[in-house]
């Protein structure tokens, strides 16, 4: 469902219409179909745009249950295989 920008040929109305398969485009000022469709506005995306949108996925993983719920899972398994691992290197 894109939304374009017109310019009506007869009264210079600019105005914005979302177009559906049935839609028929007219001014909303004049009601005329002479409508000139614009070039719309569009999304840029930089590297600084990119990074930012990285940064606030992995804030949002980090605070997550998931990630809390897999650092305790490793925490509790080096403190329960911990004691082996440094019996085995006073042994050596």
């Amino acid at each position: 469902m894109p939304i374009y920008d017109y310019q009506c040929r007869q009264c210079g109305e600019e105005f914005e219409l979302l177009v559906l398969k049935n839609t028929v485009a007219a001014c909303p000022s004049c009601q005329s179909h002479d409508l000139e469709q614009r070039i719309s506005g569009f999304a840029v995306s930089s590297a600084s745009i990119r990074q930012a949108n990285l940064q606030a996925a992995r804030r949002k993983y980090q605070t997550s249950s998931t990630y809390k719920d897999k650092k305790v899972a490793e925490a509790d398994e080096i403190r329960e295989h911990a004691p082996q691992y440094f019996e085995k290197k006073k042994k050596d």
